[in-house]
């Protein structure tokens, strides 16, 4: 606490533990009795012990200094951020629960907040140290610092549940967006453009769709009016709000004829960083060409399906290729590890449709080879569909060996 000098017109800060005020607080008005205060004695050194023995050892004096340390400062985080700082429900507090109770409080408190995402960025996640050594620093710092990182970790953990919410529609999850290391304010932003430019779309645009898009509202010269999305939950709507006026703020450079939109959106370009893009190379190539009136250099068999194999028609990079058409995931012919589990959970979810691969070859591949391909997918389904969609394998340990056996997976 702070109390002006009427001589000075300073003020005399109080240093004390939030812990030590409330206490202090409660004896004077009458809030804590001496029984209280006798239970406080008794639980405070077995509750040093316990910290001294979690984050080091109960038999060192150093480690019990800094227990003690700890668990005042524990309380103290619980006491200021339940009360808001107000001294008599603090000291109401420690008059109607044990000092133990409030001691885990503040623990829990500051597990919470280790547990919420420390940045917006997806491909960020999972990298995060272990909880004893961020709770071992965390227990030693003050309230405000708790609220500070508890506001920014708030905001990081909006961004987040507002790109996956936007995503749903084009079936982007947690999992598919953590492999591409997306943000998720460029995916936020990406949405909401998009949605303006493809209203009904359903498949994630890359720097093509959008150029096309773009280079065709140019030529119209109509403007763009970027909303926001019907039915966002209501927590979400400031989080939203703030990245809608950002994009928005980019329209006039965007709609600009002198800019090609392709050469802003090139994966080097400042304005690459700010929207997420499948990224689709030999497509890009393609378009380039178009754009000078010149065909892309010639590919075997039908150009979607080049891109699509990359050149690599060897049947586990062709079941790679279909499972994930099947799977409605961004068409690969290897997966890494983490990407063929996060195929098997996302199948598992969302089921799959092995018609879209059946389809895709039927449309695609070279018309010498449709038969043979058709054959290989409908007997890899036979053999394998059951393993991919039962939950019994919880772990995952059969799905994965299969596809490693099957399909095109990285060591």
């Amino acid at each position: 606490m702070s109390a002006p000098s009427p001589a000075s017109g300073l003020s005399i800060h109080d240093g004390r533990p939030f812990f030590e005020k409330a206490l202090a607080y409660g004896l004077q008005y009458g809030v804590i009795d001496a029984d209280k205060i006798a239970a406080i004695r008794t639980e405070a050194p077995k509750g040093m012990v316990q910290i001294a023995r979690y984050f080091g050892s109960e038999f060192l004096r150093p480690d019990l200094e800094r227990a003690r340390a700890r668990i005042v400062n524990l309380v103290s985080l619980h006491l200021e951020d339940a009360s808001e700082g107000d001294l008599r429900s603090a000291a109401e507090l420690l008059r109607d629960h044990s000092f133990m109770s409030r001691s885990k409080a503040g623990s829990d408190m500051l597990r919470r907040l280790i547990a919420m995402p420390e940045s917006s960025h997806f491909g960020m996640r999972g990298f995060s140290d272990a909880e004893t050594p961020l709770l071992s620093a965390w227990s030693l710092r003050s309230h405000a610092d708790y609220r500070a990182e508890l506001a920014r970790r708030t905001a990081a953990a909006h961004l987040a549940d507002a790109a996956l919410w936007l995503g749903r529609p084009f079936k982007l999850d947690a999992d598919a967006l953590e492999e591409a290391g997306a943000d998720a304010e460029a995916v936020i932003r990406t949405a909401l453009l998009y949605r303006a430019l493809a209203p009904g779309a359903t498949d994630w645009p890359d720097a093509v769709q959008i150029d096309k898009r773009i280079a065709a509202l140019r030529k119209r010269a109509t403007p763009l009016q970027i909303a926001m999305p019907p039915g966002l939950p209501h927590t979400l709507h400031d989080t939203v709000e703030a990245i809608r006026k950002s994009v928005v703020s980019d329209l006039p450079r965007l709609l600009e004829a002198t800019q090609p939109v392709r050469l802003m959106l090139r994966t080097s370009a400042v304005w690459r960083e700010r929207y997420f893009l499948v990224e689709d190379p030999l497509g890009e190539v393609d378009h380039y060409y178009q754009s000078l009136g010149q065909d892309a250099p010639p590919q075997p068999g039908s150009k979607t399906w080049a891109r699509a194999t990359q050149g690599h028609e060897d049947e586990h990079s062709l079941l790679t290729l279909l499972l994930c058409l099947a799977a409605g995931i961004p068409k690969k012919t290897l997966l890494t590890e983490k990407q063929a589990a996060s195929l098997v959970r996302r199948i598992r979810k969302h089921g799959m449709e092995p018609a879209l691969a059946t389809a895709f070859v039927d449309e695609h591949a070279p018309e010498a080879h449709r038969d043979d391909y058709r054959a290989l997918w409908t007997s890899f389904l036979q053999e394998s569909e059951k393993t991919l969609r039962s939950d019994l394998d919880y772990q995952l340990h059969d799905a994965l060996a299969l596809l490693r056996r099957e399909c095109n997976i990285a060591a």
